[in-house]
């Protein structure tokens, strides 16, 4: 079976599983199951190794229903710190979209605060070094006086705040940078915004590198929690609202025509949180996907487009063999895709939404959209060069899409208050 013809046969399959589980004809998923073990592969093209994946998620599913055979197989796995960082520096290297992240980031935050004699940053995920040696190398370029750089880090692992700061102290000797590292270890869910260290008048900026999508969690644990069907549906109905208004997302007013129990929730709360900071900048990042569907088969035919996309990225640059992609693809997307399809309420985190629907939320805290910096697009595209052909940065209102093949797979967004 040619690959193009196994792709669609892997997809019709996929879906015919999720279908099965939704309707609880348990036999007949696991029937598809088998066929797709036979044509699936880690080790094959994209669509056979994106394929391996959801099939994974979808037999998780149907052993999630019930209670002593999850536990005795450990199916939830935990990684170490060290093999964590190496997983996601795999995936900074073998793909662009982190350091167009982070160059976009550094330049937006540079113009903002430019003549300022103090900077102060909270990185919502603070994960990675390297975006702020970029912001300090910028600084450096851009301002005769060295600005001193106050960074708050938020992350769950303090293990690895501990490891970004010894970093970040080392290459900020080295280029005579004047650095302070506040490390605060929470979850997004539990990090209390008015406890930040953050002075009143201050000059503030704000990164979130796929990040906020984790909250929509909450906010589904909170509906479910609720007697109402027609509120159970919370999610869905505000991205199918977005929607209808997508011709008018741009406008803070057909924002504000939203009902209130599109708004009221975990995630606004947070966004209200970080208006109230009043940062001159806040630059975001996430996924340009909509996996946070209700509906199993819906996530599973999202899933397949977006993660199909991204494995296919690597296949005109990266060799099929490569084991740093290899142990990559399994431990880090693989495991996105499997909490994508396997989990639910709480438990799944991985809940991707477009830009589209981003838009109005900022907007009804209170944010406008900034403009993305002129340098910083040519020094983005300066960095795809090395990546192949396949890749292009796209702008549309005021905001970046990093794109394979004309399909848009991240969002970059500056907001100002």
């Amino acid at each position: 079976m040619k690959g193009e013809d196994r792709g669609k046969y892997l997809a019709r399959i996929l879906n015919a599983c999720a279908k099965f589980i939704e309707s609880g004809s348990i036999m007949n998923a696991d029937t598809g199951l088998d066929y797709i073990a036979h044509i699936a592969s880690p080790y094959g093209d994209a669509m056979q190794r994106v394929a391996t994946y959801i099939s994974e998620g979808l037999a998780c599913q149907i052993l999630k229903k019930f209670h002593g055979i999850p536990k005795a197989l450990s199916l939830s796995k935990t990684m170490s710190t060290s093999e964590e960082q190496l997983v996601k520096k795999s995936f900074f290297d073998l793909y662009p979209f982190l350091k167009i992240a982070y160059v976009i980031t550094s330049h937006a935050i540079a113009e903002a605060m430019e003549g300022e004699e103090v900077i102060h940053v909270i990185d919502l995920g603070a994960s990675d070094a390297a975006q702020w040696i970029y912001l300090m190398q910028r600084l450096k370029e851009s301002q005769k006086n060295h600005p001193f750089l106050k960074i708050t880090g938020i992350h769950e692992n303090k293990e690895i705040l501990e490891q970004v700061t010894t970093h970040l102290r080392v290459e900020a000797e080295k280029l005579n940078f004047h650095l302070q590292f506040n490390a605060i270890v929470r979850t997004m869910e539990n990090l209390d915004l008015e406890e930040l260290p953050v002075k009143k008048g201050e000059p503030l900026a704000i990164s979130s590198v796929l990040q906020l999508h984790k909250l929509l969690a909450t906010d589904d644990a909170m509906v479910c929690s609720r007697s109402s069907p027609a509120e159970s549906m919370h999610q869905r109905t505000f991205a199918e609202m977005i929607g209808k208004q997508k011709t008018n997302s741009s406008s803070v007013s057909s924002s504000l025509q939203l009902p209130l129990c599109a708004t009221s929730t975990k995630m606004m709360h947070f966004l209200n949180g970080l208006w109230k900071l009043q940062p001159r900048v806040m630059v975001i990042t996430e996924q340009e996907s909509n996996v946070n569907c209700s509906s199993l088969t819906e996530r599973v035919d999202k899933a397949l487009d977006f993660y199909g996309a991204l494995f296919n990225c690597l296949e005109s640059t990266v060799s099929t063999t490569l084991v740093e992609r290899i142990i990559m693809e399994r431990t880090l997307l693989g495991e996105e895709i499997k909490n994508i399809v396997a989990c639910e309420g709480v438990e799944r985190k991985e809940r991707h939404e477009k830009l589209e629907t981003w838009i109005p939320r900022l907007e009804l805290a209170g944010f406008g959209k900034g403009h993305i910096s002129h340098h910083g697009m040519m020094q983005a595209t300066k960095r795809l060069h090395g990546y192949g052909n396949g890749y292009k940065l796209c702008q549309e209102n005021n905001c970046l899409f990093v794109c394979w093949n004309d399909k848009p797979l991240f969002s970059v967004s500056v907001w100002t208050v």
